[in-house]
């Protein structure tokens, strides 16, 4: 079974000054404004590295609560942070590491055995499996 997700964007002009606009299919994201200032500068909108950050997020909190249901276990909550890094490597640019912070909230599970999954869901998540660059993990379980 394959299942087909679709993002669009639409760009206009040179890299400093033209602009763009980036969509998805669900319509969450309506020609969200994107540009070199907002990837490059901090201003208003967003940027790839922000899409993937959110991508990433949302994919391994959805990994990790498959992984603790087969476990027989239900997170009350999972809050995952991704911070995506750019840097200029070698006459260009690459994403060099992303670093995901997850706080869950699952009272009965031993920590040896939460350790244990939340190590297979960092590296199951299929966006993990899609980036090459150094993931890291950190977290924390509340009982």
């Amino acid at each position: 079974m394959t299942i087909h997700k679709k993002g669009q964007a639409h760009w206009e002009g040179n890299i400093k000054q033209g602009k763009g606009t980036v969509s998805t299919e669900s319509g969450a994201l309506t020609q969200q404004p994107y540009g070199f200032n907002t990837r490059f500068e901090g201003k208003a909108g967003t940027n790839p590295e922000e899409l993937i950050g959110a991508a990433h997020a949302a994919c391994f909190s959805m990994a990790l609560s498959l992984m603790l249901g087969e476990a027989g276990y239900v997170p009350e909550s999972i809050d995952t942070e991704a911070d995506v890094a750019l840097d200029k490597v070698d006459g260009g640019f690459a994403i060099t590491s992303v670093a995901l912070k997850s706080s869950v909230r699952l009272p009965g599970i031993e920590k040896a055995e939460f350790d244990k999954i939340i190590q297979q869901a960092k590296a199951g998540c299929p966006v993990s499996k899609l980036l090459d660059t150094e993931i890291t993990l950190d977290y924390q379980l509340e009982n």
